[in-house]
């Protein structure tokens, strides 16, 4: 029986390695059956916003993968992330992405590289929460969640046990960021010690992202939140060799979806110069997922035995190195003419089946929660001194004003002159002592504000969690 597949061309040179990749496929053998799929710029175009004719939904729900080549998002506002769309609709959580270096037939500075990286595919700041507040000040909202972080943690040690891999990484901000990237680290350290066979250590992103770029073969797997993960899984992929090389795999528990994770490159477009082997390498990742562990590596190690032959497309040739410069087409041909062959120097590529996506179930934490205060954020153009005239003697019941900031900083009270400001202010009412107040009292703050005609650009309630506060302190 054949194995139904949705495909979308994409944009760009989408079509032209979309072509090239299923030329394979189908030279190798592959039994699917394919559903076309059309996203992208031109349904964007049409005037619908999400890139995606409703109808499409049902065809990929309706089949075991989706095979998706590079789309275009139009510049300007209204234009949401076709990519952010299908992973975060279809609960594709698992973003998975292995950078290998192909030493010595694709030049790098790392030929013992080896590291996957499992991003989580849902929330942080990809989640595209953003607001304009003011003329000159725009705010993103970043979302880390216990049940988000739970699922991609245990699919990181999950691949690491069944694909051999001694070492999970993660990767976090959580000395600045304590409470998103803290839940994250946190939840890390809770799930390792359920994989006592795998090792586990943690970096801060930053110096992570350095020992990365540097040394690259002392990782293993590495996971992180979705941000974090985007960039430096590019920058992996382009230490290993290229970007052009690298495909990933988007995990859910009801769905998967395929792709490069390179862009469209429509100013390569039409040109039969591209580069599939990242389209290729994401539809082996498929074929493995599906159920053909065996064809998977049939067509990985052919492949393989194409870049051994010095058989390049342009993002890799290099004099001395490679044999011989080709485009799209001719390189898709010359990777079919190795089929059932084995690379002689490189390892050769050996699947085993996909790793599964583990069905979640995520236990609710349930500490005593208290609301103790508010954060009230305020357009205002001016001085600290003519802001804190304005609103000083606004209290409410319990509530007192505590502190005021801007971008993070303290600058009421005992603020310093050099504290450069701009026109968004936090103002901080807490109660006495942690005494619970109510939403009516947060309210009537509000009220206040608009009676001094201030303009609220956002209030964010302040809670505490078994009497610790659930907020960044009143100096940061």
């Amino acid at each position: 029986m054949k194995i139904p597949i949705s495909v979308a061309e994409g944009d760009g040179i989408g079509p032209e390695i979309m072509r090239a990749t299923l030329h394979v496929l189908r030279e190798a053998g592959a039994p699917l059956e394919i559903h076309n799929v059309e996203i992208g710029e031109k349904v964007y175009l049409k005037g619908i916003a999400t890139g995606m004719d409703p109808k499409m939904w049902d065809i990929i729900r309706h089949t075991k993968a989706f095979l998706k080549a590079p789309i275009t998002t139009p510049q300007g506002g209204g234009f949401k992330s076709l990519n952010v769309t299908i992973r975060t609709t279809l609960g594709l959580y698992a973003n998975v992405r292995p950078c290998v270096s192909y030493f010595p037939f694709v030049d790098t500075k790392h030929p013992e590289m080896d590291v996957v990286i499992v991003r989580e595919n849902e929330e942080d700041l990809y989640a595209g929460i953003e607001y304009r507040q003011t003329p000159d000040v725009c705010s993103s909202l970043k979302i880390i969640s216990r049940a988000g972080s739970e699922k991609i943690i245990r699919y990181a040690f999950e691949y690491a046990r069944r694909r051999g891999r001694k070492k999970v990484t993660c990767f976090t901000k959580d000395n600045i960021m304590k409470f998103s990237d803290g839940l994250f680290h946190k939840v890390f350290d809770e799930i390792a010690q359920s994989y006592p066979d795998i090792l586990n250590e943690h970096w801060i992103v930053d110096i992570g992202a350095a020992k990365l770029a540097d040394t690259p073969e002392v990782f293993d797997v590495i996971v992180m939140p979705n941000l974090y993960g985007d960039i430096l899984s590019d920058v992996a992929a382009q230490i290993a060799g290229s970007v052009g090389l690298a495909g990933s795999a988007n995990i859910g528990e009801t769905g998967s979806m395929f792709e490069a994770i390179h862009g469209s490159a429509p100013r390569r477009a039409g040109q039969n110069v591209a580069n599939p082997s990242g389209l290729l390498l994401a539809a082996v990742q498929m074929l493995d997922h599906v159920g053909q562990p065996e064809l998977a590596s049939k067509i990985h190690n052919s492949w393989l035995c194409t870049l051994e032959e010095g058989i390049h497309t342009y993002d890799i040739y290099k004099e001395g190195v490679s044999k011989k410069k080709v485009g799209t087409q001719e390189f898709a041909e010359a990777v079919v003419k190795n089929l059932n062959k084995i690379p002689q120097t490189l390892k050769s590529a050996v699947y085993q089946g996909t790793v599964p996506s583990l069905a979640h179930k995520h236990v609710h934490t349930n500490p005593s929660r208290h609301l103790t205060g508010v954060d009230v954020f305020i357009y205002f153009r001016g001085r600290v001194e003519e802001f804190f005239s304005k609103i000083s003697h606004i209290n409410v019941g319990a509530l007192h004003l505590k502190m005021i900031s801007n971008r993070g900083v303290k600058v009421w009270p005992q603020g310093h002159p050099e504290t450069y400001c701009i026109e968004q202010w936090r103002c901080r009412f807490l109660s006495d002592n942690g005494k619970t107040v109510s939403q009516n009292d947060l309210i009537q703050i509000l009220h206040a504000f608009d009676h001094v005609s201030m303009d609220v650009i956002k209030s964010e309630f302040l809670y505490t969690f078994d009497g610790k506060p659930g907020y960044s302190s009143a100096e940061g």
